[in-house]
């Protein structure tokens, strides 16, 4: 009698320890549990720890809940000023309702994927090359609004939506890249006309100070001598007053101006004809004498 008690004590044991393995299920701190008895859904979401199913009747299904990052693939499509442009993006989502997602959607990673996409080409079709290339905020914030909507249904959230590329064709580079070009260069040359008007503002300052005092351009002349000898140089450039040249183009006759008559000579007594008077006066004293 004992002995039969013994194994009937044996056997529920070990039936029992046979139902524990079998119903025992581990829910992971970061993951939910959703159990289904007969296809359907039963009490509330299990917490992350160790629970109990039936077995043969429950189907515990784990939810992660941790954020996940999906890139969305490259979408072909043309902006609104008729650019044709590829780009690519990253979204980041997480579930806060374990039973919705498990329920209301087939499997929501591939749902939220594709409304990403269509959300993408949506975008691109609404937007400009510029607001693609240099605001990508507002166009991150307006994706997040069209992906979100429909994926608080499935109990999904989206956290973050960030375009990550944007490929243009070869042609629109090099017209991006030429555009770029000429717009430096005319900031370029009004910065040098900017300059040249200061310039020309400050001479004529330095000008008005020199008129008043002529010595002035004298120590220029001389410090710009030194400042040119200073170099080493084996040519010596030296300043030439404009006023000189104005002198001389007035000393020099004008063309079809009349002449000026040549003056007559003087005429110097030659020496022979004063030897003679000399010595005619010498002749006439000794007549005088006798």
């Amino acid at each position: 009698m004992l002995q039969e008690i013994l194994v009937t004590a044996v056997a529920v044991g070990s039936a029992g320890l046979v139902y524990v393995a079998a119903a025992a299920r581990v829910v992971k701190q970061y993951e939910r549990g959703v159990v289904l008895r007969l296809g359907r859904l039963r009490g509330g979401v299990r917490p992350p720890g160790f629970t109990l199913v039936v077995p043969g009747v429950d189907k515990l299904r784990k939810v992660n809940m941790q954020i996940v990052t999906m890139p969305v693939p490259a979408q072909d499509g043309i902006t609104r000023d008729n650019v044709t442009v590829r780009v690519d993006a990253v979204i980041y989502f997480k579930v806060v309702d374990a039973a919705d997602a498990i329920i209301q959607v087939e499997d929501y990673r591939f749902a939220v994927s594709q409304m990403a996409q269509t959300s993408l080409r949506s975008i691109i079709g609404k937007s400009d090359l510029d607001d693609l290339l240099s605001n990508r905020e507002k166009l991150n914030q307006g994706l997040e609004l069209m992906i979100d909507s429909p994926a608080m249904g499935w109990g999904v959230q989206i956290d973050r939506v960030e375009i990550k590329d944007v490929s243009l064709p070869e042609t629109m580079k090099r017209s991006m890249a030429r555009q770029a070009e000429a717009d430096r260069e005319r900031r370029a040359r009004i910065i040098n006309a900017d300059a040249e008007l200061q310039a020309s503002k400050k001479l004529a300052e330095a000008a008005g100070v020199m008129s008043e005092q002529p010595a002035a351009l004298q120590l220029r002349l001389l410090q710009t001598v030194v400042a040119v000898a200073a170099e080493k140089n084996s040519t010596l450039v030296l300043p030439f007053p404009v006023e000189l040249l104005r002198f001389l183009e007035r000393a020099q006759p004008q063309p079809g101006s009349p002449a000026t008559p040549p003056s007559p000579p003087t005429s110097t007594p030659a020496p022979a004809a004063e030897l003679r008077d000399e010595s005619d006066e010498l002749r006439d004293g000794i007549r005088d004498g006798e």
